[in-house]
């Protein structure tokens, strides 16, 4: 394995079977991604990503799981906790590096800062630098496996 490769080690693998339960599973992640932590959320359009950052982001009493919505337009929503930023990011529309540069991600990068970013698989630079992956896969209707790797 080169340099540039990380092994991944699977955190957790979980089979939710409704979109409660998927939130239920983000509240218990807030020890696993504590501050700073960049994620890269995978899955496709669908699969629950928007569901499980609900969670997150109340594990982190950064918002209210009603309040939590895709930033597929917006490209960047930002939720305030007293213990954590999170930046909920997706980059579906963004195609290049450049795109990407002009959104300013490592000026979120602090301290408390916790990224949750959609789509960053398609940036090898994002790809070496996350902290955390998070895969989710449709099995069903209301059924997701969703795997946690390192």
């Amino acid at each position: 394995m080169d340099g540039q490769t990380k092994a991944k080690d699977v955190l957790r693998d979980i089979t939710t079977h409704s979109a409660e339960e998927t939130i239920a599973f983000g509240r218990t992640l807030a020890e696993l991604l504590a501050p700073p932590v960049l994620v890269l959320l995978r899955g496709d359009l669908g699969a629950g990503k928007t569901t499980l950052v609900k969670g997150i982001a109340a594990a982190f009493e950064a918002a209210a799981e009603e309040d939590v919505t895709s930033p597929t337009f917006t490209l960047v929503h930002e939720y305030r906790g007293p213990r954590a930023n999170l930046y909920h990011i997706d980059l579906y529309r963004i195609d290049t590096p450049r795109e990407l540069e002009t959104l300013g991600l490592d000026d979120l990068r602090s301290d408390n800062s916790i990224l949750l970013i959609e789509w960053g698989e398609k940036f090898p630079r994002l790809q070496r630098e996350r902290d955390v992956e998070i895969a989710l896969e449709r099995e069903g209707e209301s059924v997701r496996r969703i795997k946690i790797s390192s």
